[in-house]
């Protein structure tokens, strides 16, 4: 299948569907799986979770976090 035609039918999918395929993809790359590395991000990532869901985490919206990001990308030199 040609890669392009295969991403333009991606593109087609929902938000949650891409983002899911994006997840499968970049797993599929991962030949050697650190299960200790592993194990700590799944701890890190169900105590954020349990933040969220008991109000005590600090979110921003999706726009001021891409707009961390994108500076955070340009360095000292932008």
């Amino acid at each position: 299948m040609d890669p392009r035609a295969l991403l333009d039918e991606a593109l087609l999918l929902s938000d949650d569907q891409r983002a899911a395929l994006a997840g499968e993809l970049i797993q599929s790359l991962e030949a050697d799986v650190d299960m200790d590395a592993e194990a700590a991000w799944s701890a890190e990532i169900r105590a954020r979770l349990d933040q969220i869901e008991s109000g005590t985490a600090t979110t921003v919206s999706w726009a001021e976090a891409r707009r961390r990001i994108h500076a955070a990308g340009r360095g000292p030199r932008d």
